[in-house]
């Protein structure tokens, strides 16, 4: 928070002058149902309600813009005809400004950020955690500031400064030292028809918890590196990787890599039937690259628009250690503000997928979930 106060009044003391624009209020209600064979409470509901304003300050060839969203949701899990769990928050969803223009922007806030090729199984999801099956796509946010400077040739440099994000994110095995802030880059640019990006991050990892043994380890150096690229040629073709090496010795925590492949086609048929398929090989051993303690996932998505209103799709993964099969379909109907999904899942009891931020465990087990949502 206190980045976004200094960003603004380091902004507001130039001498420019700001035109105001009105004001965008928008807002997104959803509210859901829920039944899963394998849950301790087999029918879970609830609903959400996501308000933003917007704010745009337009002056010669620049502009000053805000965002303010919270994040209020209620939930009640049931068992037989009793209610056995009700939870309710209120929280920041994203609170930042932005000073930008063609070839630059500087944020700072609680904002998304996020990056890379892949698209189901993400080695570069570092700071988002969105579950391609979420039909609301939502993550929380990070505390931080970005900059970003694009170039005339589409090359583009990334720094970033995070501090406060103390929570675990989805590749990282324990939680970032509070005190200590986090920073990082990457650099994206066009090759051979197509782009490619590295990417850096470094952060002080808190490892006590894990372990009696680790009880003085609370700011274990951590360094991410990462490279992906995308091509578009008879079909779409990426790769995603990414390294993560702790300065301690943490055994098969030491380090940890993951490689990732896809490719997507949109096949002539009807409406156009698009297909994406990608393979993950994730290791953890106590020497970067030698992928001796593996899991594999291979992933398979298809989406079909029926019409101008309705679109199914459907996403299978598969753990080739656990030799299990995770699927689930969406049936999607949408009018104007309106959309009604319609779920259904077939899922091992306990998740194992890389990307799964599902506290309640709401697709465990076989089931179905009806979500609706309004746009306003």
């Amino acid at each position: 928070m206190l980045l976004v106060l200094v960003l603004v009044l380091v902004i507001f003391c130039q001498p420019h002058s700001y035109t105001q624009e009105s004001p965008l209020v928008k807002g997104q209600f959803s509210t859901f149902i829920n039944y899963s064979s394998e849950n301790n409470l087999p029918v879970l509901t609830g609903a959400r309600y996501i308000p933003q304003l917007n704010l745009n300050f337009p002056f010669i060839n620049n502009l000053l813009d805000f965002e303010f969203s919270a994040n209020l949701n209620g939930m009640a899990g049931f068992s037989g005809t009793d209610s056995s769990y009700t939870d309710g928050r209120i929280k920041p969803y994203r609170i930042w400004v932005r000073y930008s223009n063609e070839q630059f922007e500087i944020r700072a806030g609680l904002q998304k950020i996020n990056f890379g090729s892949a698209s189901m199984l993400r080695p570069l999801m570092w700071f988002d955690r969105v579950d391609p099956r979420d039909p609301l796509q939502l993550t929380e946010g990070v505390w931080g500031l970005l900059g970003r400077y694009y170039f005339l040739d589409n090359t583009n440099i990334w720094l970033w400064a995070l501090y406060g994000n103390e929570d675990e994110k989805t590749w990282e095995i324990s939680k970032t030292n509070s005190a200590k802030p986090e920073f990082g880059g990457r650099i994206q640019l066009s090759l051979f028809g197509g782009e490619a990006g590295i990417s850096y991050h470094y952060r002080k990892t808190d490892m006590s918890g894990l372990s009696p043994q680790w009880i003085n380890l609370n700011e274990v150096s951590e360094n991410r590196f990462g490279i992906d690229g995308k091509w578009d040629v008879e079909a779409g073709l990426w790769f995603e990787a990414a390294v993560i090496k702790r300065e301690a010795d943490l055994g098969l925590l030491s380090s940890q890599e993951m490689i990732c492949a896809g490719t997507d086609y949109t096949f002539d048929y009807g409406n156009g039937l698009n297909v994406i398929a990608e393979h993950l090989l994730a290791g953890a051993d106590s020497v970067p690259l030698r992928f001796l303690n593996t899991r594999s996932f291979t992933a398979l998505s298809a989406s079909y628009p029926v019409d101008i209103f309705d679109r199914v799709s459907g996403i299978a993964y598969y753990d080739w250690k656990g030799k299990e099969v995770y699927t689930f379909a969406n049936w999607q109907m949408t009018w104007d503000n309106i959309s009604l999904n319609l779920i259904a899942f077939f899922n091992p009891e306990i998740s194992n997928l890389p990307q799964a931020n599902d506290k309640m465990n709401l697709m465990g087990g076989n089931g179905v979930q009806i979500v609706f949502v309004y746009n306003h």
